[in-house]
């Protein structure tokens, strides 16, 4: 499991240690946007540069992270051209590409590239163990947290809120915290239960069962049935029993993948040495996160990518013999 040192450490050793490298007029500079640093995305990010830099003398591309509002607020940045990649749902990079929900005012993103996507992300449903909150209903009357705009999660709040027949108006307090903020409301009583979702494990997650008495609530029944069958950007998940404190079962859930896009302004060169970091050190690679360890190449170039290929990934995908 991880704590919030170690993740934030995996992401410091991105940009740190890198002698002789090429002097800044010879570099190309890209950045990638994730999410919280008490999530998955910012290592995720991390874990990416951290091997991108690490040939940054060869390929001359020097790769950095930034902690972000997540997976909408990437896809708009990389649209508007001030992020060079990113971090986003599945489910967000399908509606970017169509322009619906959360960019029904957008307007379609057809620029948008798709490289390959990561780990699979379970909705955990936290809730302090002293709220009597055991089913999503509930959660009628509480204080609860529904991400901030702009986040992937904030999305599949509104979405398991629709499929349970719940409004804003149901709680007593309709809670806007990032997710770096959402354990310490919980535990200090500010909130009685957050809506979040990540790769597993997570510090945010860890942090809250840790510090408080928190259970994550099972989302199972029909409303949840229906989402799964209407929605094929989300699949059945589980939160393994023992991953965190005081949570022994599994604990059934569902969610997205994770996906990392750029826009088709990215140079085929940049996104195919970018790929080619992470395939090319796949094992190292799936040292360096818990959620990693059973990633698979073969899916990872074909799950929940919505939008085209960019070329430059897949070249790479075709000279490995995969496309």
């Amino acid at each position: 499991m991880l704590n919030k040192q170690k993740v934030l450490g995996l992401v410091a050793a991105a940009t740190m240690g890198f002698a002789g490298a090429a002097s800044a007029a010879d570099q190309t500079f890209v950045t990638i946007g994730t999410g919280g640093v008490t999530g998955v995305y910012y290592p995720t990010g991390g874990a990416i540069c951290r091997l991108v830099n690490k040939n940054r003398k060869e390929h001359g591309i020097r790769c950095s992270v930034e902690s972000t509002g997540g997976s909408v607020y990437n896809t708009r940045t990389i649209r508007q051209g001030e992020l060079d990649f990113g971090i986003v749902q599945s489910d967000v990079q399908a509606a970017a590409v169509a322009g619906t929900g959360k960019f029904a005012d957008d307007g379609a993103f057809p620029e948008l590239r798709a490289l390959f996507s990561v780990h699979p992300e379970p909705m955990h449903l936290m809730a302090r163990s002293d709220a009597g909150i055991a089913t999503t209903a509930d959660l009628k009357g509480k204080r609860v947290n529904i991400a901030n705009p702009g986040s992937g999660t904030r999305v599949l709040a509104e979405t398991l809120m629709k499929y349970e027949g719940l409004t804003t108006d149901d709680f007593s307090l309709a809670a806007e915290l990032k997710s770096s903020e959402q354990s310490a409301a919980l535990c200090d009583g500010k909130i009685e239960a957050t809506i979040w979702a990540a790769g597993l494990p997570n510090g945010s997650s860890q942090e809250a069962t840790s510090s408080c008495d928190v259970t994550i609530i099972p989302l199972t029944g029909a409303g949840i049935d229906k989402l799964l069958a209407e929605n094929s950007a989300y699949a059945a998940a589980t939160i393994p029993g023992g991953m965190y404190p005081n949570n022994a079962d599994d604990i059934p859930s569902w969610g997205p993948k994770a996906t990392f896009v750029t826009s088709a302004n990215t140079s085929d060169e940049v996104a195919y040495a970018v790929v080619s970091a992470v395939f090319d050190n796949f094992d190292a690679f799936k040292k360096l996160h818990p959620a990693f360890g059973r990633l698979q190449e073969s899916e990872m170039i074909v799950d929940g990518l919505t939008a085209d290929l960019h070329p430059g990934a897949l070249k790479y995908y075709k000279e490995r013999g995969w496309k």
